[in-house]
């Protein structure tokens, strides 16, 4: 693939006042601080409508977010869009009717989807009402922001591990 034409664009999804679902503005709050200058950071809640207009524009996207798919808190899932259909499972939990997985869809089908659409899923413990992140996801967080900062800088964002 070339490289991006436009500025790298994160976004951080998800609810502050639901504990482990705060995992993916937690990672976009802490890469606003430390990825380079050209790197544009946005924070949503995860409505698939805002997410297509806010990527629109957009070549290479990363997306964070917590995920609920069965497996131990903080496991770490990183998915490329156009490598594989995102499953909507993990995201079920989502207040939002058209989600991620949806919004990732349907720009597919539109032939709207970015040329490299990144997922970061982070394997949440506890979405109740409240604040903080669990430690388990805590310690993911911190991992996915070093990746993401290394995809960044080493322009290897297509790698997979």
């Amino acid at each position: 693939m070339p490289p991006s034409k436009s500025a790298p664009l994160i976004i951080g999804l998800g609810n502050q006042y639901r504990r482990d679902d705060a995992a993916g503005l937690v990672v976009a709050r802490r890469l606003k601080e430390a990825a380079p200058e050209h790197v544009r950071v946005l924070e949503e809640g995860g409505d698939g409508a805002a997410l297509m207009e806010s990527w629109k524009d957009a070549d290479t996207v990363i997306l964070i977010d917590a995920v609920r798919s069965g497996t131990k808190p903080g496991t770490l899932h990183r998915l490329d869009a156009h490598r594989q259909p995102i499953p909507a499972r993990f995201f079920h939990y989502s207040t939002h009717a058209f989600g991620v997985a949806e919004a990732i869809e349907l720009a597919r089908a539109l032939g709207q989807l970015p040329p490299c659409v990144i997922v970061y899923g982070i394997e949440g413990k506890t979405f109740e009402a409240g604040l903080g992140l669990s430690p388990e996801v805590e310690r993911a967080v911190q991992e996915v922001v070093g990746r993401a900062l290394g995809d960044l800088h080493a322009g290897s964002i297509f790698r997979t591990f």
